[in-house]
């Protein structure tokens, strides 16, 4: 047990090393200074030339939300026509078929919003061809435009008055030529060197000690595993994601898997600081993102270490932990960390079956998604905390009869509302999903006899953490529900778009509007926002949040489930 806690301790220190020079070198990136990478402009000059995009010209906030929109339109009519089709076009050497219009439909508005909710099985659901050009190209521009919207954020948050906020398709490009490219193709390489498959060849017949011939799937899985992790995308290759042997052949990979699909995120908190030259600020928001982080992580990591209390009752050893849906290689603790930061992250990939976890478990998994604000994905993270940041100074100004101020520029009404809708959307989008899918299923239980694999408390559960998961943006599953039909593709893709855009467009049109304020300088009497007793106030602020909206529906599934097994 000390070396599997061990372990996790080693993966999440390792990845704060390489975060915080990270950050340093995407602040560097974004403010147009001289990086590491500089030797890609020509590439990137050469792409702007042939798109006729003049990446000098700065845009307003306006400008910045029309250009991400526009493109992940013209994104979605390509994967909706390839994923339609793949059964008649080439590289689809297992002869997959294509994918019926509303299954098509959620696959392409999940990978284009960056959640990767999969209703299907990756290795007999998709050609090579999808995984090429839909799934690996939306993991890799779904979370540039994250990435990009963020840098309009911190763009607009310097200490100036103005409407320009630079260019969106160069933050965009960089995002891809500058970190996601590169990143991706050394975790490639790792994935690539131990044992994971990187080829265009279809199945492979193999026989097994038994004597059993069995055709094991493979593909370009090493490259599209590198970016599912570092973008915090999560769909995974095979239909088990990194469960799967050779998606995640050993220890060392599971930890490159988990290192990358946390790091991106943590350097954006840092390169904050870096690029406002506001460190402190940036470690007041780490702080509070870990404190979150920490203290969903703990209970999940003991109650699966302890095992299940019912099958202990039983006389059966559980020296190992809980290990029911988890992989032996990895271990409960490993398995534990692992269900905590991509739940917390919004990278749906998992290395073990989040349905199997113990009920607590479960609820830190739904929490973590719930409060969507715990580090999260690439720059969405940051834009999701800065919703609950906005009302915390407002909050924390009328306490002090002060008026509300961020670095310099007074929080007024209209930054207020648009805060509070992009909060209040979240729960409305999980609970009202859940709420109408409970009745459908109640109502008629024998024609959707096929949604749950478990009734009462933990079917419940199934049903919020699928609404919970495509409305943070994750992906995962709890997956004792059967989902591949029209009614939960077409539910959780109106909830993928409204939960991923709209939560974009309100914090970059706060910032767009803060940009245009008149800087004031700070004072004596300013509200410090970079303080810990600051951090506390917006932790605060999120518990309660998440607490007054997602508790009654928690204690009627996980945590009523917990009860009943003592």
């Amino acid at each position: 047990m000390n070396n599997e806690l061990l372990s996790i301790g080693l993966i999440y220190l390792v990845t704060l090393v390489l975060a915080l020079p990270l950050g340093a070198y995407l602040a560097r990136v974004f403010r147009g200074e001289k990086s590491l990478l500089d030797f890609m402009r020509p590439v990137e000059a050469g792409i702007f030339r042939l798109s006729g995009i003049d990446a000098r010209r700065e845009m307003s906030w306006q400008q910045h939300l029309v250009a991400l929109l526009t493109i992940n339109l013209v994104w979605f009519g390509l994967a909706m026509l390839v994923l339609s089709t793949q059964g008649s076009l080439p590289l689809n050497p297992d002869g997959n078929p294509s994918m019926s219009p509303d299954l098509a439909f959620n696959t392409a508005i999940s990978f284009l919003v960056n959640c990767n909710l999969q209703h299907y099985s990756g290795e007999s659901g998709l050609s090579y061809l999808s995984q090429l050009v839909v799934i690996m190209f939306l993991q890799f521009v779904s979370a540039a435009s994250g990435i990009a919207a963020a840098v309009v954020v911190f763009n607009a948050l310097q200490t100036r008055t103005t409407e320009k906020l630079g260019n969106f398709y160069d933050y965009f490009v960089k995002s891809i030529t500058r970190l996601l490219l590169p990143g991706s193709l050394l975790i490639a390489l790792i994935l690539a060197f131990n044992g994971t498959p990187m080829t265009l060849q279809g199945k492979q017949e193999l026989i097994t000690l038994q004597g059993d011939s069995v055709a094991v799937s493979r593909g370009p899985v090493a490259a599209m595993v590198a970016i599912k992790e570092l973008g915090t995308n999560g769909g995974g290759f095979y239909g088990t994601n990194s469960a799967h042997p050779l998606e995640n052949p050993n220890f060392i990979t599971n930890a490159v898997e988990n290192i990358a699909l946390v790091l991106i995120p943590v350097a954006m908190v840092f390169a904050l600081g870096f690029y406002l030259k506001r460190r402190k600020l940036a470690y007041m928001i780490f702080g509070v993102m870990t404190v979150g982080f920490v203290a969903l992580l703990a209970p999940t990591v003991y109650y699966e270490l302890h095992g299940n209390p019912a099958i202990s009752q039983m006389g059966v050893n559980q020296a190992l932990g809980a290990m029911e849906g988890k992989e032996i290689r990895f271990g409960a603790a490993a398995s534990a960390y692992w269900s905590i930061t991509n739940t917390i992250i919004s990278c749906g990939s998992v290395n073990s079956m989040h349905d199997s976890f113990m009920p607590i478990s479960g609820m830190s998994q739904m929490l973590g998604m719930m409060t969507n604000a715990f580090y999260g994905g690439c720059g969405v993270g940051l834009l999701n905390f800065f919703a609950y940041f906005i009302i915390a100074v407002f909050i924390a100004g009328l306490m002090v009869g002060r008026t509300p101020e961020l670095l310099g520029k007074k929080i007024e009404a209209r930054e207020m509302k648009i805060a509070i809708l992009v909060t209040l959307l979240h729960p409305l989008l999980i609970l009202a999903g859940t709420a109408l899918t409970a009745h459908l299923y109640t109502g008629n239980p024998t024609e959707y006899a096929g949604w749950l694999a478990n009734p009462g408390y933990h079917g419940f559960s199934e049903l919020l953490y699928e609404f919970t998961s495509a409305s943070a943006n994750n992906g995962s599953g709890f997956e004792g529900l059967g989902d591949n039909t029209p009614w939960w593709n077409i539910s959780t893709g109106v909830v993928l778009l409204l939960a991923r855009f709209l939560p974009i467009i309100g914090p970059v049109a706060i910032a767009g509007l803060l940009a245009r304020k008149k800087y004031v300088p700070e004072s004596a009497g300013t509200l410090p926002a970079d303080t810990a007793t600051f951090g506390v106030m917006v932790l605060a602020v999120i518990v309660i949040i998440a607490a007054l909206a997602f508790f009654p529906a928690l204690a009627l599934g996980p945590l009523a489930e917990h009860f009943s097994l003592y």
